[in-house]
């Protein structure tokens, strides 16, 4: 397995011993940096605080059991979800139980059979649209994650309510969710403190007021799709294949409330995670220039038909390495539902469990050359079955993501695409990984953009 001399940029690790005030502001920041090194080796590490226990684990024995084998057993916490209420209300990211089941017995046929062929239309014109803005910006310096954040944006618009981002309402909605991402920190201080429901969570009202606006604008678009429905005149989207559906169990769809908390689920999910790994991946492009030049001769062979993807087979590997080395969401926390052991410690109920994609995929004692950038490891016996084990980019077992199979599509396609007419190159000083919603820089990713 071939080793890049160069290691990505990785944020440095907090001292091993810290009070829990210095954790907690250091974990607001950001919750990469706030942990310990020592978890980049552990199995498991147990945090106590006086209102909670909190266990991460990183043994894909335990990973498989928490997140596959009695997903029921741990459900997700409503601790780190606290953050997200304002905008996600009760959608099926935040949602458990019976609740969650339906809602996924409700969306899943949309991302099923040969939806991802009927959509790619969409995400083919949002990444010629992409390419077409940046041929506006050749010869600049581009901060890419905005750019990357756009491109996301319009094939969550296209391939769920057929409008480019150029529309009024999605522009509006994307100009709105970058005020919302700006000023909401990731952890609420209700993730700490057990405080009860109508106590006052401390969001900022900058925070609220953009949650609101899009809540009302995802509802002029949720409202006019249903009333197109009701005519007989609604394309056939994602929207309209959701807002169609019944649970097989009861035969109810989404009401206009529940139907708005799930656009706002998708649109938080589907772009902002794609948006944090593309621009990850141009930047280790930039870093990794060999690697950029072989994606661009897979691409250049590449005219745009739905069938082609598969041969996208260099972008593909890039963009799972970088799923690797920055996993959009890095860590996914649970609550032990009942008491449990974890390697001969009890586990009491209500324990935290805190799953890191971010140490699993960086740890010493299962990947080799874990912080190294190496798109040839998914081609080896070791890393398919690391791939096999400890490699959850869009976590695992019923909670995987569901649109896992678009984002493995949507990513290489844009990837490919752009590199394909541009050559990029990183200008400044190296960013800074951080965890806000997703793993972003944290001051931006400079790159400059050249015609090809």
């Amino acid at each position: 397995m071939s080793e890049s001399p160069k290691l990505p940029p990785k944020p440095p690790a907090r001292p091993d011993k810290v009070s829990l005030r210095q954790y907690v502001a250091l974990f607001r920041k950001d919750i990469l940096s706030a942990q310990p090194q020592r978890l980049y080796r552990a199995w498991m590490a147990e945090f106590k605080t006086p209102f909670f226990r909190s266990f991460m684990i990183n043994q894909p024995e335990l990973v498989k059991r928490v997140l596959k084998d009695q997903p029921d057993d741990f459900p997700k916490s409503a601790r780190v979800t606290e953050g997200l209420r304002p905008l996600l209300g009760n959608s099926v990211f935040v949602s458990n139980g019976e609740v969650w089941k339906r809602q996924r017995r409700i969306i899943d046929p949309a991302f099923e059979g040969g939806r991802l062929r009927d959509t790619y239309p969409a995400m083919l014109a949002a990444a010629e649209a992409a390419v077409a803005r940046l041929e506006r910006r050749v010869g600049e310096v581009v901060e890419i994650e905005e750019e990357t954040s756009h491109a996301a944006a319009d094939v969550i618009f296209r391939t769920l309510f057929s409008i480019p981002i150029e529309h009024e309402v999605a522009s509006r909605v994307f100009d709105q969710f970058r005020i919302y991402q700006r000023s909401q920190p990731i952890v609420n201080i209700a993730a700490f403190i057990p405080i009860p429901k109508w106590f006052p969570r401390g969001f900022k009202r900058e925070t609220k007021q953009s949650a609101r606006m899009i809540n009302t604008l995802i509802r002029q678009l949720t409202e006019e799709r249903m009333a197109a429905i009701e005519a007989g005149t609604a394309p056939d989207d994602l929207a309209t294949k959701i807002m169609t559906t019944a649970d097989p169990l009861t035969g109810e769809k989404f009401d206009t409330d529940e139907m708005i908390d799930q656009v706002a689920i998708f649109f938080l999910a589907g772009h902002e995670t794609s948006a944090s790994a593309l621009a990850w991946a141009l930047y280790l492009m930039a870093l990794y220039p060999e690697w950029q030049e072989k994606i661009a001769a897979e691409a250049a062979d590449f005219e745009g038909d739905f069938s082609g993807v598969s041969k996208l087979r260099t972008s593909r590997d890039v963009f799972r390495e970088t799923l690797r080395l920055y996993p959009p969401v890095p860590m996914m926390v649970r609550e032990a539902g009942c008491p449990h052991e974890f390697r001969d410690r009890a586990v009491p109920k209500g324990s935290q469990v805190v799953v890191s994609p971010w140490h699993l995929h960086r740890h010493e004692r299962i990947w080799s050359n874990p912080d190294g950038f190496d798109p040839t490891r998914w081609d080896t016996a070791e890393g398919k079955a690391c791939a096999r084990e400890a490699y959850i980019p869009f976590s695992a077992g019923a909670r995987v993501c569901t649109g896992a199979g678009f984002a493995m599509v949507e990513g290489p396609l844009i990837l490919s695409m752009i590199l394909k007419h541009f050559k990029v190159t990183a200008v400044g000083p190296e960013p800074i990984p951080v965890a806000h919603l997703t793993v972003r820089s944290k001051d931006g990713i400079r790159l400059r953009l050249e015609r090809r």
